[in-house]
């Protein structure tokens, strides 16, 4: 059968191929922690923009409100406003409670 010759020139070349794989893991290693730290960096940047997001979001809110509160729409002469629909006319007559109705 065959038989493995130990030489010189193999061990040398095991332990040059054993040196690269080392080389190349620590390489993957070293890129790895680099991929993680920038992942986290993004993240924490990331929570940061959405947590100013919805600050402007509300404060948005907040004073259109407030504008609404304060200017009330513009519509052209003649034309009913929308608020005037939605109130309720004016009382005509007396105030007849339902109990009376029922009799």
């Amino acid at each position: 059968m065959w038989q493995a010759v130990d030489t010189v020139a193999s061990r040398s070349l095991r332990y040059g191929l054993l040196n690269v794989q080392w080389l190349l893991t620590g390489a993957a290693l070293l890129v790895a922690l680099g991929a993680f730290l920038r992942a986290r960096r993004v993240a924490r940047r990331l929570e940061r923009l959405t947590e100013s997001y919805w600050e402007l979001r509300y404060e948005y809110g907040q004073l259109r409100a407030r504008v609404t509160r304060l200017e009330p729409p513009v519509t052209e002469p003649g034309t009913p406003r929308i608020s005037d629909a939605h109130e309720p006319a004016p009382p005509t007559g007396n105030f007849v409670p339902l109990s009376s109705l029922k009799r």
